[in-house]
């Protein structure tokens, strides 16, 4: 089953840019979340996993923080794609378990959290001492 084109657009804003969906949903929570929080993982973190499934850890990394807003996040034709560049904490130290292949949206500065979405950084990014991660705007995450 499949939601419709106009739908699945409104669920994107609802998500990432906390725009209420006539007479379906809103944003009215009593704190409801202003940001999200960008993971990279060395592999995907699968529908069952949550945002520390496959994790990138080195010395200098941390999950990015973006608005909740149309300054955060593009959508447009079903997709979603980040307003501005995402970069992470360079690497200091440490040895990465892999290339960064997957990346992550969740609700959770740290810890555990709730994977809301996860996709593919093409091409990979090979992490080492001295690489600053970044994520561009050409990065998307697409409902079908």
């Amino acid at each position: 089953m499949s939601k419709g084109d106009t739908f699945e657009n409104d669920w994107l804003k609802l998500i990432f840019n906390a725009t209420a969906i006539a007479n379906i949903a809103d944003n009215a929570a009593a704190s409801p979340l202003t940001q999200l929080f960008v993971s990279l993982h060395t592999a995907d973190p699968g529908e069952s996993g949550n945002q520390t499934t496959s994790e990138i850890a080195y010395t200098g990394y941390a999950r990015v923080a973006v608005n909740r807003n149309s300054g955060g996040w593009t959508v447009t034709a079903d997709s979603v794609s980040p307003a501005a560049a995402i970069t992470f904490g360079q690497m200091t130290a440490g040895s990465p378990a892999g290339p960064v292949t997957h990346f992550g949206v969740g609700t959770a500065t740290s810890g555990t959290g709730k994977l809301l979405y996860s996709g593919t950084v093409t091409p990979n990014i090979t992490v080492a001492n001295g690489v600053t991660p970044q994520l561009t705007t050409a990065t998307a995450i697409t409902e079908a």
